[in-house]
């Protein structure tokens, strides 16, 4: 079967693998689950329902959720008549919400609850709202699929008919870190064509295996993954929330999720955590498991006598990391920021293969792209370019990408389009380098800072490499302009409380505890050991420890959990004054 557009995937399932759960969804402590067919079914009769209200082809609907079937199908359903998906984060504010109706010129709404719907009802205007959950007084989706149960569908596929590959099917507005997101227009043929291609790289068995999802659908990320999945025949199961993805991945036992290096981190802490409760033989055993996994190497062969001792660690500690990952892992995938080398390495130890990859909204998104087996893994690289794209790297460092995958351009921002695409070339703002077929990813661009003294600082490397200590859990390096490099620390609570623990100090709040000159003293020599990685200009003199973490809901991280850094200066500015100041 020929795949010109993204909704051909519907299709392509069902004659190849025609699937009897292709999505699944926990609703009420029960999982709701809807095949090809019925994927297929709901989908069409949404497409005939937009139809009868009006929405054709170039019309914009937006779509504010969490993750759940739904979305898929309203995805879906505006593909076919060739309308435009605008699909938002929940967590942004209602004053981002009315900047993206207006700019993208939205006509309809649909929200995943009552407390989005609260938000987008009060700068929706006249646009019509729709509920996935019945609400009182609400527009309810499946009412409105209803509408359009006895459609013509010849109707439809003269619709689908005309949908082109080369037609915009989505704009996705950008997070970013500062000002006014930019609306990415993307092509059914820049996304297919990167599910295609990516694809070929996965370990999962086609028409069999199973995935757990959990990053944003809203996220191009994640959607290329859900579009992959289709096209792979693997069953989708939404989890619950993200304090549940634990008890989810016990339950569903999935073969492969996507993820982004701060959940992996997380889950790191709390698997350290556990070790650190435990005594005697146990807690060495534990520790000693830890200390081969940071020395793996998957391309490397250490002697007879490291690969006993980790065999042996396998059995006694690392199979119990599997077990808590359901059991069934065969591939996690790791995008949208740096993966401390660290974390790789221990976790290929324990047989928990992260595959990073590198891509971003406007390549739809996948650049490059690890291939899993322990060949072709390269620890610190984020894979190989994939089919059909070319790469190359500017005179000053920044990453260029050339291929299908590449964006038409920010809707209705010509100007900023022309900056970024150059001859062909689009400028990802990231810095990097190229090692045959295999990238890196060292920094990026409008990160970099420059000291009073001239020299340049790639922050990310150094906060990467701070993170590896058990007691710090975000850090953000500052100096630019200043006389040297300094950082704001979020200290690791369990870390901290296993740290008092172990010395007899008593803990008390977060806010006490990063003023008491024992801890501040603990932490000076931590920077001090970091230091010893970091060239002369990049080592940092002076730290500032803060009692609050960053999260998205108080600002200080876009959804896929990077620094806002600007936000976080403008919140922290006195505590950076400090710092040079005292």
């Amino acid at each position: 079967m020929f795949l010109n557009r993204i909704f051909d995937l519907i299709s392509y399932q069902i004659s190849e693998y025609d699937k009897e759960i292709a999505l699944a969804f926990k609703e009420n402590e029960v999982w709701v689950t809807y095949s090809s067919r019925e994927v297929k079914k709901i989908v069409d009769n949404l497409s005939l329902a937009f139809l009868n209200a009006g929405i054709s082809g170039g019309d914009k609907v937006a779509i504010i959720s969490q993750n759940r079937p739904e979305w898929n199908f309203i995805d879906l359903g505006l593909q076919q008549i060739g309308a435009i998906s605008i699909p938002m984060y929940p967590t942004i504010t209602s004053e981002d919400f009315r900047y993206i109706f207006e700019h993208a010129e939205v006509k309809m709404i649909f929200v995943g609850d009552e407390e989005i719907y609260e938000k987008a009802k009060n700068v929706a205007g006249e646009r019509k709202i729709y509920s996935f959950l019945k609400m009182k007084g609400v527009n309810f989706w499946k009412d409105f699929m209803i509408s359009g149960e006895n459609g013509d569908l010849e109707l439809l596929e003269n619709s689908k008919f005309k949908v082109k590959s080369d037609d915009i099917f989505t704009i996705i507005y950008t997070s970013g870190t500062t000002g006014r997101p930019k609306g990415v227009m993307l092509t059914h043929h820049n996304v297919l064509s990167n599910v295609l291609a990516v694809s070929d790289t996965f370990l999962l068995e086609k028409g069999k295996h199973r995935v757990l999802s959990f990053l944003p659908l809203c996220h191009i990320y994640e959607r290329t993954g859900s579009f992959c999945c289709l096209y792979m025949g693997l069953s989708i199961y939404y989890a619950e929330s993200l304090e549940k993805i634990g008890d989810n991945l016990k339950e569903i036992k999935p073969q492969g999720f996507n993820t982004v290096p701060r959940l992996l981190e997380k889950i790191y802490d709390k698997i350290v955590s556990k070790g650190y409760e435990l005594s005697g033989i146990k807690k060495s055993l534990f520790f000693w498991a830890l200390k081969l996994g940071h020395k793996y190497d998957p391309g490397k062969d250490q002697g007879a006598w490291y690969n006993w001792q980790l065999k042996m660690a396998n059995k006694l500690i690392f199979s119990k990391w599997r077990e808590a990952l359901g059991g069934e892992v065969l591939q996690i995938n790791s995008g949208a920021s740096a993966l401390q080398p660290r974390l790789a390495r221990v976790f290929w130890a324990a047989g928990i293969k992260i595959c990073e990859g590198y891509g971003l909204t406007e390549t739809s998104p996948v650049v490059s792209v690890s291939i899993c087996n322990y060949d072709e893994i390269r620890i610190g690289f984020v894979g190989k370019i994939i089919k059909d794209v070319e790469v190359k790297i500017a005179k000053d460092g920044e990453i260029l990408v050339k291929g299908p995958n590449v964006m038409q351009g920010y809707y209705k921002q010509p100007d900023m389009t022309a900056e970024v695409l150059q001859n062909g070339w689009f400028h990802t703002g990231d810095i990097g380098e190229l090692d045959g077929e295999y990238l890196k990813i060292t920094d990026r661009k409008k990160e970099m800072f420059k000291t009073s003294g001239g020299k340049y600082v790639a922050p990310q490397v150094i906060e990467n490499k701070i993170k590896e200590s058990n007691i710090i859990d975000q850090v953000m390096v500052v100096g630019e302009n200043r006389n040297y490099p300094a950082a704001l620390i979020v200290p690791s609570e369990e870390g901290l409380k296993e740290y008092c623990r172990h010395k007899g100090f008593p803990f008390t709040e977060m806010s006490e505890m990063i003023q008491k000159p024992e801890i501040v003293a603990k932490y000076d020599r931590v920077i001090e050991d970091m230091n010893k990685y970091f060239a002369k200009w990049e080592t940092i003199k002076r730290f500032k420890l803060l009692s609050d973490p960053w999260g998205i809901e108080t600002g200080e991280l876009t959804p896929t959990l990077k620094l806002k850094r600007k936000v976080i200066m403008s919140k922290y500015e006195k505590h950076v004054d400090s710092i040079y100041n005292s």
